[in-house]
C-alpha cells in the first residue's frame, strides 16, 4: 500500500456491529459499524536509516503487563499502543513522530474505502459446507452417506494417486480478506463510530485496515 503526504486516508477499526442505516431519502442500507480510534505517529522509516520509506501509526491503548521491555522503550514518551500498523509513502510526511489523528481527519461521507481483516474461523469442516457439495443420496442402499465427499482418487485419475488441489475437509476461514469500493454512509466522531455500506470481514471485534479507494491501488 502506497500513501502521499494524506496519511489521513488510512486508519485501523474494530468492528462493533452490522445494523440497519436509513439515508437521508429513506432508503435501508445494510451497514456495518467499526469503531475507528486516534492514531498516532510512533516512527517514520528513511530510506537513509531504514532503507525503505513507511510511516509507523499505533492505534488503541493495551495493558502495561501485556508490553514488553523494548516497546516501552520504542514507545517511552507514548501510549501503550494495542495495535501498530505500518504504512508505505513516496513522499515526506507531514506528520511526525508522536502527531495524532482523529476519524474526521482522515474519512468523511460518501469516501469509497477498502476495508481488509480476517474473517470468521470456522475450524475443521467437511467439503458439504467448506466446498458446497451436495453430498449421497438417502436412497439406494446409503445410510450415513448423505455428506460425504465420495471417491478422492482411483479409475485412472492421476495415476490412482490423489490429484493437487483436490476439494477435501479442512480447515475453513480465518483467511484475511479484502472488501472494495465500500462506501461511508456516516461519521459520529465523538464516538469515534464509522458506518459503512455493507459488509465486512470477520466478527464483532475483528481488527480492521481501512485504506481509501486511491491509496490501496
Amino acid at each position: 500500500m502506497t500513501l502521499g503526504q494524506n496519511i489521513m486516508k488510512f486508519s485501523i477499526g474494530k468492528k462493533i456491529e452490522m445494523i440497519r442505516y436509513f439515508d437521508e431519502s429513506g432508503q435501508a442500507h445494510a451497514a456495518t459499524v467499526i469503531e475507528v480510534t486516534p492514531g498516532t505517529v510512533t516512527d517514520i522509516k528513511t530510506l537513509e536509516r531504514d532503507k525503505y520509506q513507511a510511516m509507523q501509526i499505533g492505534f488503541g491503548v493495551r495493558k502495561e503487563k501485556h508490553v514488553s521491555k523494548a516497546q516501552k522503550g520504542a514507545w517511552k514518551d507514548l501510549p501503550l499502543f494495542q495495535t501498530v500498523r505500518e504504512v508505505r509513502i513516496t513522499e515526506t510526511p507531514t506528520l511526525g513522530r508522536g502527531d495524532s489523528f482523529s476519524l474526521s481527519d482522515m474519512f468523511a461521507i460518501g469516501d469509497s474505502i477498502v476495508v481488509s481483516g480476517n474473517s470468521k474461523g470456522k475450524g475443521f469442516q467437511g467439503v458439504v459446507k467448506r466446498h458446497g457439495f451436495s453430498g449421497g443420496r438417502r436412497t439406494h442402499g446409503q445410510k450415513h452417506s448423505e455428506r460425504e465427499g465420495g471417491s478422492i482418487a482411483g479409475g485412472g485419475r492421476a495415476g490412482g494417486r490423489v490429484a493437487k488441489g483436490m476439494r477435501m475437509p479442512g480447515r475453513m476461514g480465518g483467511n484475511r480478506n479484502t472488501i472494495s469500493n465500500l462506501k461511508v454512509l456516516a461519521i459520529d466522531s465523538d464516538k469515534h463510530l464509522l458506518v459503512v455500506k455493507g459488509a465486512v470481514p470477520g466478527r464483532r471485534g475483528t481488527i480492521l485496515e481501512i485504506t481509501g479507494k486511491e491509496e490501496a491501488k
